[in-house]
């Protein structure tokens, strides 16, 4: 059954938002959901990139068809019992009116969040006006449904590198929020002068923050810079990619299995898995 209208969900996660910090992880499967679920995180979030991976295609906007995603974010919340933000991208539309349409189809999937972000799909970022609108017209298409579902507006200025990242993406997130956006999140921002500017900038909304690498902060360092919400995108999804490729290149170019050290035994994922 789908948790479509789990109003219990997203209070949930509306209240993880009110104080402290979180971390968000990103499943890209039933099993990373429940493997995740066991570590004892709150909530989780989609990974465009990690689904991508698993369905051998690339990052990119225009990898996967907006049914495909669908259908994935619907089988994430299925297998999930905590609150789930969809990784949107850009809403899989050119047009205010088929993102407000896709948005609408997302919410249906049960899902308590989910982020639009302002990349075109090319090599640069909508123009304010038309990003402004596109989340105006995400916002009013939840709305719409009733649930509350929350809506979080990416400025994506230090991924597409821009001039002035720092300043465009304060621009647009401020604008985004006026718009109705309930959090706010630049990937790619890593000083902490930059990530405590941000906060202020859209505060009292609350920020999210991604964590792509060990850049040597703390949920503690982030939750004292006044950030909300710590995703980590498609890291653990590379993590998972890193191992694999390097235990099987070994096997190939040095007929060395020394890369299968270091896995997960049966009897551990068994348990996990309920077997």
């Amino acid at each position: 059954m789908s948790a479509a209208g789990d109003t219990g969900r997203v209070a949930r996660f509306r209240a993880l938002h009110d104080r402290g910090c979180f971390a968000i992880p990103n499943p890209w499967d039933p099993g990373t959901v429940r493997a995740l679920e066991a570590c004892g995180f709150p909530a989780l979030a989609t990974t465009s990139a990690g689904f991508a991976f698993s369905r051998g295609r690339p990052d990119a906007l225009d990898a996967l068809s907006p049914e495909d995603v669908l259908e994935h974010v619907a089988e994430v919340v299925s297998a999930a019992s905590v609150p789930v933000n969809a990784d949107f991208q850009s809403g899989y539309s050119r047009t205010a009116e088929g993102v407000a349409e896709n948005v609408r189809r997302c919410v249906a999937t049960g899902v308590a969040g989910l982020s639009i972000e302002d990349a075109t799909g090319g090599d640069g970022l909508y123009e304010p006006g038309e990003a402004l609108e596109r989340v105006r017209a995400a916002r009013a298409a939840i709305d719409e449904t009733g649930t509350g579902v929350m809506l979080t507006a990416r400025a994506e200025c230090f991924l597409v590198g821009v001039p002035d990242p720092l300043g465009e993406a304060i621009a647009r997130l401020s604008a985004y929020a006026e718009a109705g956006a309930d959090v706010l999140f630049a990937p790619g921002v890593r000083s902490q002068q930059d990530i405590a500017e941000i906060v202020r900038a859209v505060a009292p909304k609350p920020v999210n923050v991604l964590m792509s690498a060990d850049t040597g902060l703390t949920l503690a360092d982030l939750e004292r810079l006044g950030v909300r919400r710590v995703s980590v995108g498609s890291a653990l999804a590379r993590v998972a990619w890193g191992a694999f490729l390097r235990a099987s290149r070994l096997i190939s170019e040095e007929g060395s299995f020394a890369g299968l050290a270091g896995a997960a035994s049966f009897e551990e994922l068994n348990v996990l898995f309920g077997g």
